[in-house]
């Protein structure tokens, strides 16, 4: 065993996660998280004595308030939000298209949007999409670390869309002073929480975010296209306006009448019926995350980003960190470029260590804290350096 996990007191949390017989080194947490344990009893006893045995009876027995709830308990443990403003339903880019979309009904007469050109494709293709069709115009952050500084803010500005995470270099945005800039340029900031949500301690009330958006199938670990989140800050919650409007999302879905009235508070962010079975999972890694401690879980991400990146100083020296050094500046994955990378990462792959390639020349390697350990990381890194002699 390193020495380093003999060390480590969130250690004995990897035992409660499913381990992959080939996988030596599971270096993509930050991808898609491991599952747990106890996510396949609580799928089959969801399938049995709810599904199963309850049947439609299920929708009136806390099915249909389920997305609030978790979102509730997600709020508490992991997003620094009080009761009544996160909900679970839709995919990130539905859900991201929702929230600019209703943050620029806040913001009429103003024609910019602004996003930075290292965001996730996603990110930058809706507000492109968004900006075509509603005749505005992206005002676009050149690539690099996305600082108060370097952002473009003017009276025109609407919205601003930024990553806590940055998704290839990991670097760590200052949300608070930034959300701050914006509001003083009479503008919104709506946060992608993708690549910090449940490894980064995050305080959106205390920050005044406006309005945030995650997904859940990365540290939070709610399995392969879980739904996503959606925050909504409680002042702004009565002037939401929904761009897609659903039936679950209105003021009495039951009662099928003609016209559209949004619900009192987070459920008029909801669209159609949410995906029960999808939330399942992420449920249990809330509770783990509660259980282990949010500061103890970015503890020890910066003790895997900052090993990982000690080894690699000491045995990949032809590699370029592409992530920040500071701990401080750094969520919980890290970037590596070589021009060789792409050719080696099958070959990881054939040898049981699994991280990412990001394009042009990246490895990424995601330390999801609870789940990797020390060893997997030396693994891994070494794994690398044998590969890139050979």
């Amino acid at each position: 065993m390193n020495a380093r996990d003999a060390a480590d007191p969130l250690a004995p949390f990897r035992a409660r996660f499913v381990q992959a017989p080939d996988v030596t080194a599971y270096l993509d947490g930050n991808s898609l998280g491991r599952p747990l344990a106890s996510t396949g009893p609580r799928l089959a006893d969801f399938v049995t004595s709810q599904w199963g045995y309850r049947l439609i009876r299920g929708w009136s027995e806390g099915w249909l308030e389920q997305g609030q709830a978790i979102g509730d308990e997600l709020g508490r443990v992991a997003l620094g939000a009080a009761p009544g403003q996160t909900t679970i339903g839709d995919s990130t880019t539905v859900l991201l298209y929702k929230l600019v979309r209703a943050a620029i009904e806040l913001r009429p007469g103003r024609t910019e949007l602004v996003i930075d050109r290292d965001n996730f494709p996603t990110d930058r293709y809706v507000l492109e999409g968004i900006a075509a069709e509603r005749g505005l115009t992206v005002r676009w952050i050149e690539p690099g670390d996305v600082t108060v500084n370097r952002i473009p803010l003017g009276p025109d500005t609407a919205v601003v869309v930024l990553s806590h995470v940055a998704y290839r270099s990991g670097f760590l945005a200052d949300v608070a002073g930034i959300t701050a800039a914006v509001h003083e340029a009479g503008a919104l900031a709506v946060w992608d929480l993708c690549h910090s949500a449940g490894v980064i301690p995050t305080l959106l009330d205390e920050w005044g975010v406006d309005l945030a958006v995650g997904c859940t199938y990365k540290y939070l670990n709610g399995g392969p296209g879980s739904p996503a989140f959606a925050y909504v800050r409680a002042s702004l919650i009565g002037e939401f306006r929904q761009p897609i409007q659903g039936w679950l999302g209105s003021a009495n879905p039951f009662e099928m009448g003609q016209g559209y009235e949004p619900a009192v508070g987070i459920q008029r962010v909801l669209s159609g019926t949410p995906p029960i079975v999808g939330m399942l999972a992420m449920q249990d890694m809330i509770a783990l995350i509660d259980e282990a401690g949010l500061e103890a879980v970015r503890a020890k991400s910066i003790a895997l980003t900052s090993y990982a990146i000690e080894l690699a100083d000491e045995l990949l020296p032809d590699a370029t960190l592409a992530s920040p050094r500071d701990p401080l500046r750094r969520g919980a994955h890290l970037t590596l470029d070589h021009p060789r990378f792409e050719a080696i990462v099958p070959l990881l792959w054939e040898r049981g260590v699994i991280p990412d390639f990001r394009r042009p020349t990246g490895i990424r390697l995601g330390l999801s804290p609870l789940s990797t350990s020390f060893e997997e990381v030396e693994i891994g890194v070494r794994t690398i350096a044998e590969l890139l002699r050979n």
